[in-house]
């Protein structure tokens, strides 16, 4: 055996309803002094007492899916003229996506507040949209200097964002499995993180406010960050990747979707892979593993159901081509791949 696996330095701090001391707590440890908290409309309410713990001098609201270009620079402005010093994002994926394009230019640490399960916080990927085309890149600047997981943020999460946003998450985990830089170490995280998702989401799904389903979704989510963050980028959020940036799709929903498509495409080329997902799900395949929870959460379907249209799959094919790493468990053509997208376009069973 022979591997390098890098981890990277983050601290991570669990502490549910207890969010604003919790933030209080690593800013200070920072030692910052003029706060840029980023929190679109949405979140105001979660991210109010959290402000009143901290010295914010700026409270920057517009945060837009896919982090377009645009925005990323409007912000990057806000955060200089303010003479920021430290980024507080309260907020999903989007919003830790934006705080993110800020720190890649201006060096400036995060602290991170996650109000999905989207993982972003836990990884230094950073991806930004100039016009229909998402470009993704690694920069260790972009990487939150701190996370805290507060259980108490995600109670008011609607159930369908909440199946979305977990599935988002098994996604980093079964793309861990074989991504390109995947390690036994990749492997053995996410493995975990799939049993914690499978064990926390139907508890969530069925009451929303359980803060132990939560914490256990959480974890689950965390670690299959930290697996994604090491192995980095494979076929699936290649294909999420060019589908959301092209066509403006949702991002949770849109892996959701997609997710089922590559574990069967990918599963049986891959057997370690296959036996570690399925020993996480407890079943006989990961296939039947990943089927059973998607019914329990009456899992979303099909890319037409969020506006992809049928015309976009020829479109986005070369794309897609192009950014499939090349050592995909299953050999990747335009044929294979043409029927992968239309199945997950129509939301056809898995064969």
């Amino acid at each position: 055996m022979r591997f390098t696996h890098q981890t990277l330095p983050q601290r991570v701090v669990f502490a549910a309803g207890e969010s604003p001391a919790a933030v209080a707590a690593e800013f200070d440890a920072l030692g910052g002094t003029r706060v840029m908290l980023i929190a679109s409309d949405r979140e105001k309410e979660l991210a109010d007492p959290i402000a009143e713990k901290i010295p914010v001098v700026l409270r920057h609201e517009e945060v837009v899916m896919h982090v377009p270009v645009e925005v990323a620079e409007r912000a990057r402005r806000a955060a200089a003229d303010a003479g920021a010093d430290i980024l507080v994002s309260v907020g999903g994926g989007s919003t830790t996506g934006l705080a993110k394009a800020v720190a890649m230019t201006t060096g400036l640490p995060i602290i991170a507040v996650p109000t999905t399960y989207a993982g972003s916080e836990a990884t230094n990927v950073w991806g930004l949209t100039e016009g229909e085309t998402k470009t993704t890149g690694v920069d260790d600047k972009v990487l939150p200097a701190s996370v805290v997981y507060d259980a108490g943020l995600l109670t008011t999460l609607p159930g369908s964002m909440t199946v979305a946003s977990g599935l988002n998450a098994m996604a980093h985990c079964v793309d861990s499995m074989w991504g390109p830089r995947a390690d036994p170490i990749d492997r053995a995280l996410a493995q975990e993180g799939i049993r914690a998702l499978a064990t926390g989401l139907p508890v969530v799904a069925e009451d929303s406010t359980s803060v132990k389903g939560i914490e256990q979704t959480l974890y689950g989510a965390y670690l299959a960050a930290v697996s994604f963050a090491s192995a980095g980028s494979g076929m699936h959020h290649k294909i999420c990747h060019v589908l959301g940036g092209m066509f403006n799709l949702p991002h949770a929903q849109t892996h959701a979707v997609v997710l089922p498509y590559v574990l069967a495409f990918n599963a049986s080329h891959a057997p370690e892979a296959e036996a570690r997902v399925a020993g996480a799900f407890g079943t006989d395949t990961a296939n039947a593993g990943l089927a059973a929870l998607r019914r329990t959460l009456d899992a979303p379907r099909a890319l037409r159901d969020y506006g992809m249209p049928e015309d976009g799959i020829a479109k986005a094919l070369a794309p897609i081509m192009k950014a499939i790493p090349a050592n995909n468990p299953t050999p990747v053509t335009y044929t294979n791949l043409t029927l992968l997208l239309h199945a997950a376009w129509a939301g056809d069973p898995i064969s």
